[in-house]
């Protein structure tokens, strides 16, 4: 009985704390039109990745939440640390305590590889598949990296809220799906990284088809196999990928895309190789600074 007046309570708490709220507190829209104040459960559940039946039930106090799902509701409804550790008790979960993690910044060695590639795009990827660094060719491929700001140059957002993405890739929706299985996979590794949660949320809000898969099942990503392009300036690309995880920080891996010799997808990145050198700066490795 005691636990279940703990849940219940749980739930009062997050029911009132929701109705203290408004849209444009947690970044979203304000419409209009509301009945009550407050955000809506809807709302909660979609910022905090969960389906609306499933934070319902938790406002109701049937089910136990659990600890990565009571940190990514206590930073949507933006509790204080007194707060948050209530909202662990009543649900008799024991708060991870995790220091800051470093700053990312690419591995030496990883970045030495990708200097040697001079016709295979490579990319350093770190936590929450942030792009640390890129070399030219990476850059021709997809977009200019260096342009896009520091703090929102993540693979998945890009993939996401950039228009040229979905034409880039052939398949854009396959390549999306697997993008989301990695991220719920970084998010399983780090339950209350504020940073993941925002991301989330934010690709949540602005994209339906990331809503729907982020709540449905999904297989593992995958660590290599085929992608097809459709690029603006050599046409059809068929490449391999490959990843490399690196030793020395095993939050990072250098992702590599290469074609056979002698195929037209070979001479296709042979002939953005040409055109990445003749810009200034010749083939530099594109670095990120150093980031949370």
């Amino acid at each position: 009985m005691a636990a279940d007046a703990h849940l219940s309570e749980l739930g009062e708490i997050l029911k009132s704390r929701r109705a203290e709220l408004t849209p444009r507190t947690v970044g979203l829209p304000d419409t209009g039109g509301r009945r009550v104040p407050g955000l809506r459960r809807e709302e909660v559940a979609l910022l905090a990745a969960i389906s609306s039946d499933y934070y319902t039930r938790l406002e109701q106090g049937r089910i136990q939440p659990s600890a990565s799902v009571l940190a990514a509701l206590a930073h949507v409804l933006r509790l204080s640390d007194r707060q948050r550790d209530h909202l662990f008790e009543l649900a008799g979960r024991q708060r991870a305590r995790h220091r800051r993690p470093a700053a990312q910044k690419a591995h030496p060695q990883l970045l030495r590889l990708l200097d040697d590639l001079t016709v295979s795009p490579g990319v350093v990827i770190g936590r929450r598949m942030d792009i640390l660094a890129w070399n030219p060719l990476a850059a021709a491929l997809f977009t200019d990296f260096a342009k896009v700001p520091e703090g929102r140059r993540n693979c998945v957002r890009i993939l996401f809220t950039d228009p040229g993405m979905r034409t880039l890739y052939a398949d854009w929706r396959a390549v999306a799906r697997d993008c989301v299985s990695h991220l719920r996979m970084e998010t399983a590794k780090h339950p209350e990284d504020p940073q993941l949660i925002n991301l989330v949320g934010e690709l949540s809000v602005e994209d339906s088809d990331f809503g729907r898969w982020w709540g449905g099942r999904h297989a593992p990503s995958r660590r290599a196999g085929v992608k097809r392009f459709h690029h603006p300036v050599v046409g059809e690309l068929v490449l391999d990928w490959d990843t490399l995880i690196c030793g020395g920080n095993p939050d990072q891996e250098l992702v590599v895309w290469t074609a056979e010799p002698g195929t037209p997808s070979y001479d296709g990145l042979s002939a953005l190789a040409s055109r990445a050198a003749g810009r200034p700066g010749g083939l530099t490795t594109g670095q990120a600074g150093e980031t949370g």
